[in-house]
């Protein structure tokens, strides 16, 4: 007989039963677990926070999911110290995906050794059965990492089915993507010993640009890591972007309510 979560010392509690939340929250660990083995997540007061590195040190990510955003969510940090547990990413993910579309998934943790997650259906669920996991924490150091705010060279937004179409492609051809940036478009390239595809992309086409005016920007970036970035259209229908030829291009997630996801992938250095 399992416990209702009331009847423990809760350290962190969450709900999502909203079909749309519920696929977000999927789809940024979905991400995640294709970049790192393991995400540690840090439970705040007023959000939950994640951040970390992938194993080769090529991309940062960043995710902010504000208090509001869940139908629920309690947490009982302090200023002095956060609610911080680390857990495997794919194991975590594959629980995830097996929710049915009726269901409330139910996030619960009691400052023990494992993170407790439930599925419940309401009465008239009639056939969805309420299930009940606890995830092992994963035991291992963490620390934060400052990002500094920067002023980007170019800052564009283009609809996440056509980035996602055209990383696919040029994936085609090999594992380095070009992005030269002027006043009138935006140019994406990619050469290899299959041959070279070249998108151009005029500014029209664009929800939102900007860049200096008469200033040129031509930066490459690993295809490999920018295609596990841009390999879903269920976080937002819109990606932002932030390109500068001296630091990390900045791919935003704008997942509403004040909530985003950012991943930061380094240039590729000649």
């Amino acid at each position: 007989m399992y416990k209702d979560f009331h009847t423990y010392l809760l350290s962190m509690k969450l709900l999502l039963s909203d079909k749309t939340k519920k696929d977000t929250f999927i789809s940024v660990f979905y991400m995640l677990k294709n970049c790192t083995s393991v995400v540690t997540i840090i439970f705040k007061n007023e959000e939950l926070y994640i951040q970390g590195l992938d194993k080769a040190h090529v991309c940062l990510f960043e995710v902010r999911l504000k208090k509001n955003w869940f139908n629920e969510y309690e947490s009982f940090a302090t200023l002095e110290k956060d609610e911080i547990i680390t857990i495997d990413s794919c194991i975590f993910y594959n629980i995830l995906s097996i929710i049915e579309e009726k269901q409330t998934l139910c996030l619960w943790y009691d400052s023990g050794d494992q993170l407790n997650i439930e599925y419940n259906s309401t009465k008239n669920d009639k056939g969805d059965l309420n299930k009940f996991f606890h995830l092992p924490l994963v035991d291992m150091e963490f620390n934060l990492l400052e990002i500094p705010e920067i002023e980007n060279d170019v800052d564009f937004s283009m609809k996440s089915k056509k980035i996602c179409d055209i990383t696919s492609q040029l994936l085609i051809f090999g594992d380095i993507m070009n992005i030269k940036c002027s006043e009138d478009e935006i140019s994406i390239s990619c050469k290899g010993i299959n041959g070279e595809m070249i998108v151009s992309i005029p500014i029209d086409d664009l929800s939102d640009y900007s860049i200096a005016e008469g200033e040129t920007i031509n930066v490459g970036y690993s295809l490999t890591y920018l295609s596990k970035m841009c390999m879903t259209t269920k976080l937002s229908p819109e990606i932002e972007f932030g390109v500068s030829a001296e630091y990390p291009m900045r791919i935003k997630y704008n997942l509403g309510e004040g909530s985003q996801f950012l991943f930061f992938i380094a240039p590729k250095i000649e």
